[in-house]
């Protein structure tokens, strides 16, 4: 082959391998502008906030509850999941990013005794084969694009999962701590009961009241007394799922759950016979409950710290994925450009003979196109449903901020009101036991019924 051909076609590859860098087909991908958010939320320092929810279970100041959740990062098999879903992700993205070299290198040989014309011969070949369709419209590097989209949504979905996660921590360790603090008061309850009971048996023995009165307190007694199991249930229930959240069994959580102090039942002062219940203060309950209190916060939030939410960012990058494959289906309606090449060496010769390669070299080396033609409108509508899809992600991501906002504001304004009722809770409690000892005084001296 003469040089000048030869520098020709050299050239001609160059110029294709400097197209290949600078067409890169379908539409580059744009942030969607989100819905707007609610006027009412603060307009402050996102950033600020988002230090302050990072370790949101910390308020509470709870050494145990810390203790649960970073067990859970460490041991949910949720968790574990997710960040082996990243793996493959970054796998994924690997090979993508192999893709623009030569995408076939293979190495072939071979070797065969033929027998012809009653003579018998030995054949052998060895070969380096190499091929490289050149990125000419871009389809690697969209597949690149997609790709990395990709990883970057299975890192938010492991940050989802493990926010989920947490939540769900608390949530059972609250509902086991509350179950406890029931079942502490309930036998409180119960002993009041007791001696209510005694009482009125005393008072019956008196000829002082009826039989109805002991029936009527040792019915209030046993119906306390029978709310203790399914306050033990609630219990184990939470417990169990604690567990699941951490990856082992329930014997393993209990010893950490067990407080560190057991709490006996408080003496109770007693007025002829019946105990008498003191007035109750909510900072004295909060200091001596076993449930985790976080300090009241003002109930307003940054409207752009919803945006970081992990679940809606994964969302936006499932439709920077999609958008990228819009321009990697596109690529098919377009030739697709390649170089190849062989070096090796091939002979047959007989049997009686030896092997001699020096005359057996052969080398091949061009460029070469396909172009699918005649595909009847099918790569064409093949765009089309990729174009529906990224629109319907969009979508989608736009439906996750409203459900987000939906969310949040709901949690807002369930905050603001239970404080509110909390202290009429608190209130009422004080006031029922305040008719409590009026009535269990006025009962033992004779001037009311049971």
């Amino acid at each position: 082959m003469p040089w000048p051909k030869r520098i020709r076609q050299t050239a001609a590859a160059g110029l294709l391998a400097l197209l290949s860098a600078c067409t890169v087909l379908g539409p580059d991908y744009v942030p969607p502008e989100p819905p707007p958010l609610p006027d009412s939320w603060n307009e402050q320092d996102a950033s600020a906030q988002a230090q302050d929810v990072g370790s949101w279970w910390q308020v509470f100041d709870d050494p145990v509850l810390d203790e649960l959740i970073a067990r859970c990062a460490r041991q949910n098999l949720g968790v574990e999941a997710a960040g082996l879903r990243i793996v493959q992700a970054r796998a994924a993205l690997g090979i993508s990013d192999a893709l623009v070299f030569p995408q076939q290198q293979q190495i072939n040989g071979s070797y065969a005794g033929l027998y012809r014309n009653e003579d018998w011969f030995q054949s052998a070949n060895l070969s380096l084969d190499v091929g490289w369709e050149m990125d000419i419209w871009g389809k690697y590097a969209r597949g690149i694009e997609a790709s990395e989209a990709t990883l970057y949504a299975s890192i938010a979905s492991y940050n989802d999962v493990l926010v989920s996660v947490s939540a769900e921590v608390a949530r059972n360790y609250i509902n086991y701590r509350t179950a406890e603090e029931r079942i502490y008061l309930s036998r409180q309850n119960i002993e009041i009961q007791e001696r209510v009971v005694a009482m009125t048996q005393v008072q019956y023995e008196a000829g002082n009241v009826s039989e109805l009165d002991v029936q009527q307190a040792r019915t209030q007694l046993y119906a306390t007394q029978s709310s203790l199991p399914s306050l033990n249930i609630a219990r184990l229930q939470s417990l169990n799922a604690i567990a699941l959240l951490l990856g082992t069994v329930p014997e393993k959580i209990a010893p950490l759950l067990a407080p560190a102090v057991e709490r006996p039942l408080p003496e109770l002062a007693s007025s002829g016979g019946v105990a008498q219940r003191s007035g109750l203060d909510d900072t004295d309950y909060a200091r001596s409950s076993v449930i985790p209190v976080a300090p009241r916060i003002e109930p307003r939030i940054d409207s752009q710290l919803v945006l970081r939410r992990p679940d809606l960012q994964v969302a936006e990058m499932q439709a920077r994925a999609q958008s990228a494959r819009i321009g990697l289906t596109q690529t098919d309606l377009y030739p697709q450009f390649f170089l190849f090449g062989s070096v090796g060496v091939n002979q047959t010769v007989k049997s009686s003979e030896s092997f001699d390669f020096d005359d057996a070299l052969t080398a091949s080396i061009g460029p070469g196109l396909s172009w699918n033609i005649f595909n009847y409108d099918r790569i064409k509508n093949q765009v089309r449903i990729q174009d529906a899809l990224f629109e319907e992600s969009l979508t989608n991501y736009n439906q996750r901020i409203l459900q987000a906002v939906q969310e949040v504001s709901n949690a807002l304004d369930a905050y603001e009101n239970n404080l509110e009722r909390s202290t009429y809770d608190l209130q009422a409690v004080e006031a029922s036991i305040r008719a409590f000892n009026i009535s269990a005084t006025q009962y033992n001296n004779g001037l009311v019924t049971y």
